[in-house]
């Protein structure tokens, strides 16, 4: 796995890091990997954070005070309490450096030894092959895809959905 870099700060994601979110949401890297729109704005990325689930937990990764990387843990309720589900992106400028394995591993640690989870599951483009990777490292398995899963860049893109069970 990619050693992150040394200045690596990852921390609870706070109100005012809408503007470095929006960011973040607007790079054409990020983008292509999500199922965000285009052009996103800090209020949209405020008001995202504000309607977030309690008890889930969002970190974002921070360098020399620039937000360069996002990952959410969200877990599920009432027979689903055993689960939670993932999203996470690493800013364009930052991807295969170690970014994505240190959010993904503060999210694992969360939900193995704080939270009791047995069940996290996450959606990736079948095209995302720097995600499949890091996903398949932290011991995630592809459990079915979805055809025409998405419309992105003006076609449709397949997605798998992978778990990783404790």
């Amino acid at each position: 796995m990619s050693k992150p870099p040394k200045h690596l700060a990852l921390r609870p994601a706070r109100p005012n890091d809408a503007e470095g979110l929006a960011e973040l949401v607007n790079q054409p890297g990020f983008l292509w990997g999500t199922l965000q729109l285009p052009f996103q704005s800090p209020e949209e990325c405020r008001a995202r954070m504000d309607k977030a689930a309690p008890g889930g937990i969002h970190l974002v990764a921070i360098i020399e005070d620039t937000l360069i990387g996002s990952a959410s843990l969200d877990r599920y309720r009432g027979r689903r309490a055993h689960v939670g589900g993932i999203g996470m992106g690493v800013h364009d400028s930052w991807t295969g450096q170690g970014i994505g394995t240190a959010l993904m591993a503060a999210l694992l640690d969360a939900a193995d030894n704080w939270l009791g989870l047995q069940r996290i599951e996450l959606t990736v483009y079948t095209d995302n092959d720097p995600a499949l990777a890091l996903y398949r490292r932290f011991g995630f398995v592809i459990e079915g895809t979805s055809q025409n899963y998405a419309f992105r860049a003006g076609g449709f893109a397949d997605a798998h959905h992978m778990a990783r069970l404790k």
